[in-house]
């Protein structure tokens, strides 16, 4: 007997823990039918049929075809309906669903069987034809733009222009009569822009449809949120096909979405809005203002009680905080989907710890429940209270997504892209009547979000919420005037590239730049953090030069400092004059002299950080970049140097070029330096001891970490460690003091991975390096790959930048080679991490996995990678 592959489920064969299989909107609604719920009866596609229509050149198997049509036949018997049928004709949405939830990345089509011969059926049937053609001229224009790829404004135009022509504002207000003149005009514009009419065949609408879906798992904004929330493009996408329910049938219908707790600020109430006579459309896309779901109480008070009671039933089933869409029918209430609520940090926050007190979860599932990225969004900064007293207020509108931003008014994602590519550091405000998937890329750019339209879950809150980018949404009193380059609110004028602010905790917006302050955290947070260092095993250092990151890292819960970059402190205005003596010292004797000037700084600088640290580990990273980065470039800049430093512009000039370099991060940097300069090696040495034994003396111990960097030969490494021991141990001596350190290198160059072993007998640490580690393994440099990477992208080459998250399958494997290594030969080694990854939590999960010590990061990634750590150690516990 040959058993063919199943690729379409109904909802009555599937349940929650086939998620992978049906995506996460196809599981769930197959629970809710299991449990009961008021589910319109469906089917889906699975992820399995999106692989195989991409491996068979973007075509749906003949099979697969047959199976969608033998579960329309089953949707057809539960409805009592027939799909294409004139007199009762059965009507399906088909959404899309990816195993992770992706808020309005993909594309929605409603309405689905309708033709020129059963719309006017429908309006017999439901003696109601001003629903009928609203419902056609919906579809429409939902399967032009998201089949044929024909943009929705060829149709917002004609039907704004007939609300113009009858002088009304509100959709509602159109009659029937003008739903039929509005749903032939757009038959019409659809033959003259795609050149044939619109298809008549149901089933030929419903496999375009199915196609459109599995097309758009592959469309730049698709593959741009992939990217960004690390799904993998082999994931693929589900198609849920569903029986319609109608919103927009009357007064006693209607359509909103809603969350179990509030999703900005955690509290336990029913967050949502609602509006009666629409389709779900209108209340994500914010084609309409929304009402708030407390108004359903008044005006609905038996729907919303129902409701209320499926949104508690359904949390406790998930143990977690639910987004529900839902749909009233003729007075009955239907379920849409429901799925794990995106919320904002404070929210998560505030939830999981309520969710822990409730007896729902326990901490480690509580401490899993935060995206440890979002945290970002709580570190951030907020107005300063003095000038926002002075700032005048020039709108408002919907406080959609918290935190504080000022930037320059951009009016689409294009021109943000091109103002961020001129002007990388200028904060950008994108301001739209409404978001649409395609903003995209000016939303990830953007510092702030401003919409004229919309509500709290139209597609901008949505999205900037789980972007943790500030949101003010449907401005009241505002219009945009794109082509002129102008909007105005509440009859102030602003242009293109002026400043404003907005408080997306507020929903104020303010008509000019408003300075910021740093954020503090507490309360709930400090909670949070308290059961993930209950739970991690992986140290949390930091990224520090001077005092005060320093001090703002331990008041994140630093436990040290794993690279202090000394060559940051030389580039200070007091300090580059002796730095570039040294430089263009021509004898050891003038270097020696330059170095001694440089000396007390350094160890200032040491003795402000080790006060800050009292006693915690602090690693040192001796000088690594090339010297010419010291040096200018220009002639005129050189001219001026020359002449401040009493040498002639010659000289100069010609130093200027000996230190030029064709590839200058392979070049004379690093360890290299202190081999053919060991008097570098020296100073940093006295420094850093001399520092050491100062502060030992006020009562603090301390134990510095000397590394050397860029080793990739173990006799480099002992030439220098000989230096530095000979040094370190003679001031400890004279000083007559008990002061023990430690040398380590910071491994970067992939020879130094392979050969491990036999560093590790002459480092007592390894730290990797893997900024540098990463370029040199890939081959490229990362100043300039992001010219060509975004090529890779769309080719799916790679599915991320290596910068941003480690490639554990290439450098992950050197570093775990590093380790392995390492171990051998010296198994009480410290291995730690100081490069970007640090703070990126795919990344410290890895490093968790690998058996590192510690990772180290930027101050404020800090309480980051303190959360990831924990969550690396509750999913893989370390034995």
């Amino acid at each position: 007997m040959i058993y063919l592959k199943k690729y379409v489920y109904l909802f009555n064969e599937a349940d929650a823990t086939m998620r992978n299989l049906l995506g996460g909107k196809g599981a769930n609604l197959a629970e809710m039918t299991k449990i009961g719920l008021p589910v319109p009866f469906g089917f889906t596609v699975s992820t399995e049929a999106c692989t195989k229509y991409y491996e068979d050149g973007k075509k749906i198997d003949d099979a697969i075809v047959k199976e969608i049509f033998t579960a329309v036949t089953e949707l057809e018997k539960e409805a009592n309906k027939t799909f294409g049928d004139v007199n009762n004709p059965l009507l399906v949405s088909v959404r899309s669903g990816a195993r992770a939830s992706m808020p309005g990345m993909m594309d929605t089509i409603l309405n689905l069987g309708l033709n020129d011969e059963v719309v006017k059926g429908l309006a017999k049937l439901t003696a109601n034809p001003r629903f009928a053609y609203d419902s056609y001229r919906r579809f429409i224009m939902m399967f032009a733009d998201v089949v044929m790829e024909i943009g929705k404004e060829n149709f917002d135009k004609i039907f704004d222009e007939r609300k113009k022509q009858r002088k009304v504002s509100d959709d509602a207000d159109l009659t029937a009569e003008d739903m039929i003149y509005i749903a032939d005009a757009f038959l019409a514009r659809y033959q003259e822009l795609k050149g044939e009419p619109f298809p008549q065949d149901p089933k030929e609408q419903l496999i375009e449809a199915v196609s459109a879906v599995f097309r758009s798992w592959d469309n730049p904004r698709a593959n741009t949120y992939r990217r960004l929330h690390h799904i993998p493009y082999s994931w693929g996408t589900a198609v849920n096909v569903q029986t319609m329910v109608f919103g927009n049938m009357g007064d006693d219908c209607g359509t909103g979405v809603a969350f179990s707790r509030n999703p900005a600020t955690g509290e336990n109430e029913l967050f949502g809005e609602y509006l009666f006579n629409a389709q779900g459309e209108d209340v994500v896309a914010g084609i309409r203002t929304p009402k708030p779901i407390s108004e359903l109480k008044k005006e609905a008070p038996e729907l919303y009680q129902e409701f209320h009671e499926i949104s508690d039933k359904l949390e406790h089933h998930y143990k977690e905080m639910q987004d529900l869409e839902f749909t009233i029918e003729r007075n009955k209430l239907y379920i849409l989907q429901t799925r794990s609520g995106k919320r904002t940090a404070h929210a998560a926050i505030k939830i999981a710890i309520d969710m822990v007190n409730e007896g729902l979860i326990d901490e480690k599932e509580a401490v899993l429940r935060v995206d440890p990225a979002s945290l970002d969004q709580m570190l951030h900064p907020a107005f300063d209270e003095e000038a926002l007293k002075k700032a005048k207020v020039v709108g408002e509108g919907l406080a959609a997504s918290p935190g504080a931003a000022y930037g320059k008014v951009v009016f689409t994602a294009e021109k943000a892209q091109e103002l961020h590519a001129k002007e990388p550091n200028s904060p950008i405000i994108l301001v739209r009547v409404e978001t649409s998937p395609e903003d995209i890329e000016g939303m990830v750019i953007a510092s702030g979000i401003l919409t004229a339209r919309g509500g709290m879950t139209s597609h901008a809150a949505v999205v900037a919420r789980g972007m943790g980018t500030c949101c003010v949404a449907g401005a009241d009193h505002m219009s945009i005037n794109e082509e002129e380059g102008y909007f105005e609110i509440r009859g102030n004028r602003f242009k293109e590239g002026e400043f404003i602010s907005l408080n997306g905790s507020t929903g104020k917006v303010y008509g000019e730049k408003i300075e910021t302050v740093e954020a503090e955290v507490s309360g709930d947070f400090a909670t949070l953090m308290a059961w993930a260092d209950k739970y991690r095993v992986l140290e949390v250092r930091t990224n520090a030069d001077t005092p005060k990151d320093a001090q703002v890292a331990r008041d994140f819960g630093a436990q040290g400092i794993g690279l202090v970059r000394t060559e940051h402190m030389f580039f200070e205005a007091t300090r580059i004059k002796a730095v570039r003596e040294m430089i263009l010292a021509k004898t050891q004797e003038d270097r020696e002299k330059a170095l001694a000037k440089i000396l007390p700084m350094q160890k200032e600088d040491f003795i402000g950080i080790y006060e800050v640290m009292d006693g915690l580990p602090v690693t040192i990273r001796y000088l690594d970049p090339p010297l010419h980065e010291f040096l200018p470039h220009e002639d005129k800049d050189i001219e001026a140097l020359a002449k401040d430093m009493g040498v002639t512009f010659q000289e100069l000039k010609q130093t200027v070029d000996e230190l030029h370099e064709t590839n200058p991060m392979l070049g004379h940097r690093g360890v290299r330096l202190s081999v053919t300069y060991p008097e570098i090696a020296e100073m940093q040495t006295r420094a850093v001891i001399e520092a050491a034994i100062e502060v030992s003396k006020k009562g603090i111990k301390v134990v510095p970490e000397i590394m050397i960097p860029l080793v990739g030969e173990v006799k480099e490494l002992k030439y220098i460690k000989d230096f530095v021991v000979k040094v370190a141990d003679e001031i400890i001596k004279e000083a007559n003091v008990d002061l023990k350190y430690l040398v380590g290198t910071m491994i970067e160059i992939p020879r130094a991975t392979l050969l491990a072993d036999e560093i590790a007998k002459e480092a007592e640490f390894f730290s990797f390096g893997t900024n540098d580690l990463t370029q040199m393994a890939f081959g490229f440099s990362r100043d300039d790959a992001a010219k060509f990477l975004s090529y890779y992208y769309d080719k799916k080459i790679y599915e991320a930048d290596p910068f941003a998250h480690i490639d554990q399958a290439g450098v992950g494997k050197l570093m775990e080679f590093g380790v392995k290594l390492g171990k051998q030969t010296r198994p009480d080694i410290s291995l730690g991490i100081c490069g970007e990854h640090g703070g990126d939590p795919q990344s410290v999960e890895f490093c968790h996995d690998i058996g590192l010590d510690y990772v180290s990061c930027s101050p404020f990634r800090v309480p980051i990678a303190r959360l990831a750590a924990a969550q690396a150690n509750i999913k893989k516990p370390r034995k």
